[in-house]
């Protein structure tokens, strides 16, 4: 992915202002209801400062999953204040739901709060912006729903746990997204200043597997040994051999771990997780046998014991809506910038894949000014998260997002083309 502080080359992906918008959407067309977009515009910008802070608060106190108990507090206590019906520890501990409903009726529009944070580097992914952008989405809904009179409900929902247990997975099992008609939300990522992508992303399968031997005295008789880090030794250098032969589009990467480890004693445990990742499921479906025989023939190579743990669960490939993707970018496109279909998180994953086959969704990236080296996941990604211009970024999408959002609650005939286009993508769609 480009760094946002470099030189970059218009691309042919972009779609930019005063360019063709059949690339886009199929046929040119003015913004919808420049009221409306005026009216997100203006709320926005009435609570950026607050917003801003909100920010800086939960930048400050990173949490991992499902320990976002500042956070959680934080988000749920601004949405109070802000005179929204808040459900704290909505379904899961750390998760909270925020409701708005405005006239008789309507459809509802979903939004997400990302909340959580990595270890050791914090908020390395941008999940502080990708929490107050849910909140700007939400709030400046409203606005525009009290001020023209528009009926339907915003649900604004904070999900925990994304970089590690997939909150968002649960909370779909659980029912948090049934009442929701269309789910909104936003990532930060590099990219080119003043950008925003709606790329796909990664969908990717965990394999966790356990080797299980026998110690011994390292040197007065390793022969009575079954090494279980040889096991797990063996099996990331099978795996490693294994990477030439898989597409350049796919992803394996793991890591192990041990439990009383000694020098002088022959281990008898060893922990390692995998994660594979391919542009669909499909693809990781055909990935993951390949890299769970590696891990099975290290222990039978090294006479140890595997055991899997097969409640590790997936997530899908994000599968943006095309008619809410068309009408963003051409509402972001607008005002704010360009849009792409190819930085973003293309290369990385989110549980939220599993809501855009769940329901019609859209998830774009937006970019923040980084460093080289600096992309997601490092401590200068974190450091920029905390940007004034990250936040005028965050800001921008979430005007963008609020108004496509008014838009399927006051447009009949582009919320039958957004559920057409969702029917048709999922293979649902009539002959």
């Amino acid at each position: 992915m480009c760094q946002g502080d470099s030189t970059q080359p218009a691309s042919d992906a972009f779609w930019r202002p005063g360019d063709d918008v059949a690339r886009v959407r199929g046929t040119a067309a003015p913004i919808f209801r420049p009221d409306v977009f005026d009216a997100v515009d203006a709320a926005v910008d009435a609570l950026a400062h607050e917003l801003r802070a909100l920010s800086l608060d939960i930048h400050e106190h990173p949490e991992v999953a499902f320990e976002e108990r500042h956070a959680h507090d934080a988000l749920a206590g601004f949405m109070e204040a802000q005179g929204w019906a808040v459900q704290r520890h909505h379904l899961l501990g750390t998760a909270w739901e925020a409701r708005f409903s405005h006239g008789a009726g309507g459809r509802t529009v979903g939004v997400n709060s990302e909340m959580d944070a990595l270890p050791g580097i914090g908020h390395a992914c941008g999940h502080n912006l990708i929490a107050v952008a849910g909140v700007a989405i939400a709030c400046a809904l409203r606005a525009a729903m009290e001020k023209l009179d528009i009926a339907g409900t915003v649900v604004l929902l904070g999900t925990p746990a994304e970089e590690r247990d997939y909150g968002k997975v649960t909370l779909l099992e659980k029912g948090a997204y049934k009442d929701m008609d269309v789910c909104l939300m936003c990532h930060p990522a590099p990219g080119p200043p003043l950008s925003a992508s709606l790329s796909s992303s990664l969908a990717i399968t965990p394999l966790v597997v356990e080797y299980f031997g026998h110690t011994a005295h390292a040197a007065l008789a390793p022969w009575e040994g079954h090494n279980a880090l040889d096991a797990a030794v063996a099996a990331y250098t099978s795996v490693a051999l294994l990477r030439q032969q898989i597409k350049p589009t796919h992803r394996v990467h793991g890591t192990l771990q041990g439990r009383d480890w000694a020098v002088n004693i022959i281990p008898d445990y060893a922990w390692m997780k995998w994660l594979m990742r391919a542009p669909t499921r499909k693809e990781v479906d055909v990935l993951v046998p390949r890299v769970r025989n590696c891990l099975e023939a290290a222990a039978i190579a090294t006479d140890t014991k595997a055991k899997f743990n097969t409640r590790e669960r997936g997530v899908d490939e994000l599968r943006q809506n095309t008619a809410l993707g068309g009408e963003f970018a051409r509402t972001f496109a607008s005002r704010y910038g360009a849009v792409d279909y190819t930085y973003g998180i293309s290369s990385a994953s989110t549980d939220f894949g599993n809501v855009t086959y769940a329901l019609p969704s859209l998830h774009p990236s937006f970019a923040i000014p980084t460093r080289a080296g600096g992309t997601n996941h490092t401590p200068e990604f974190a450091q920029a998260a905390a940007t004034p211009a990250a936040h005028a970024a965050c800001m921008s999408v979430a005007k963008a997002l609020a108004a496509l959002g008014a838009r399927v609650l006051l447009d009949d005939a582009f919320f039958a083309e957004v559920r057409r286009t969702f029917d048709e993508e999922s293979g649902r769609g009539g002959v």
